[in-house]
């Protein structure tokens, strides 16, 4: 059977009015229909009574609407929510709402797991356990308006579970599905995708007309210190990527977690304010969170708040980010399904390959190859 839910918006109109024109349905049945399935969304067609009944049975014969369940609810003290999804094979993800006044900031998943083993996020070690398909990673946000109590988002970062440019074919559909007007219509620069630096999905990242924000975990200022916190290093260099991104025309943002004694010395600072200058980009400084590697150690608040400082005296706009629903594990680098939560058992698994991206120059992996 086939799936409204994984098509961009304009694919879902032509399937539509191709399926509807066979059926004898008048042309404008379409515009009844679309708006289902992200706008003003229904878990099942016989939910949307604005249409016939005769048409609601036929479309949930043919184009039965998938669902993320909702697993396990958490609520921090600060009012952050992490939420874990299970997903229709079984497998978890979690994405984490932020609430802060009037902005909803979600934090979403695009794999289950991910490759890449970044020394500091607990995520990695849970290894690759698959891509996320695009109406997966954008029924996070789908699910929240369907809520007994909704919620619509109004900031969305791909800075959950799982790195985006590795499964690029489905993202890019996930980003089209977030922004476009017909579908959830949230604004892509209030859209922001954070990477480690997959160079070759960054390129079609930066081709996209829609100005979405671009987050680059970087965590260290020289190739060596990358190389010993962040394996990808190996593959796409630190200078290789510095060089990529003079060809985005977005504004960048620095993701950088400060770890005592391994990336945040003055010399360190030094070079973080040397290279964030040329390339444009402000610094978000990130306290270290548990869940990584053991032998880390977070930089004390006080370094924290000096490096922000030294950066912002050497022409370099930083933040020092605080931590957000730390009591609840949803911190920064804090995602993981671990064994023994409600509804099964989800084990780590080896390393996926991380040479290309799905959707640029080879197939994805897992079952949504």
């Amino acid at each position: 059977m086939s799936n409204l839910l994984d098509l961009a918006p304009a694919d879902a109109r032509s399937a539509l009015a191709t399926w509807l024109a066979g059926r004898g349905e008048a042309p404008y049945r379409v515009a009844q229909i679309l708006p289902r399935l992200w706008q003003r969304p229904v878990r099942r067609w016989m939910d949307a009574t604005d249409l016939p009944l005769a048409l609601r049975e036929a479309l949930d014969a043919e184009w039965p609407l998938p669902a993320l369940v909702l697993e396990t609810r958490q609520v921090s003290s600060d009012g952050t929510e992490k939420l874990l999804w299970r997903l229709p094979d079984g497998e978890a993800i979690e994405s984490v709402l932020i609430p802060e006044g009037a902005r909803r900031t979600l934090c979403i998943s695009s794999q289950a797991g991910c490759p890449l083993r970044c020394a500091f996020c607990a995520t990695g070690t849970m290894g690759l356990k698959r891509n996320l398909a695009a109406w997966e990673i954008a029924a996070q946000v789908r699910e929240l308006l369907l809520a007994a109590e909704p919620v619509k988002p109004t900031n969305v970062v791909f800075m959950g579970m799982g790195e985006p440019l590795l499964n690029w074919a489905a993202v890019a559909t996930a980003l089209t599905l977030l922004n476009h007007p017909g579908s959830l219509g949230i604004g892509a620069r209030h859209i922001t995708v954070s990477t480690v630096g997959i160079l070759p999905a960054l390129a079609e990242l930066a081709k996209r007309p829609e100005q979405f924000r671009l987050a680059v975990s970087l965590h260290a200022p020289t190739s060596a210190t990358r190389l010993a916190l962040m394996p990808i290093e190996k593959r796409y260099r630190l200078p290789d990527l510095l060089a990529a991104l003079k060809a985005f025309r977005r504004r960048t943002t620095f993701e950088y977690v400060l770890i005592d004694g391994v990336n945040d010395r003055n010399e360190d600072l030094v070079e973080l304010a040397k290279i964030a200058r040329s390339a444009g980009a402000m610094v978000n400084l990130l306290p270290l969170h548990p869940g990584g590697a053991p032998g880390l150690v977070p930089a004390p608040r006080a370094r924290l708040a000096s490096f922000a400082a030294g950066l912002r005296r050497r022409g370099v706009e930083a933040v020092a980010r605080r931590s957000r629903g730390l009591d609840i594990a949803a911190a920064c680098g804090q995602l993981r399904i671990l064994r023994g939560e409600p509804g099964g058992e989800i084990a780590a698994e080896a390393d996926g390959d991380v040479d290309q991206p799905a959707g640029v120059g080879r197939p994805a992996h897992g079952p949504d190859a």
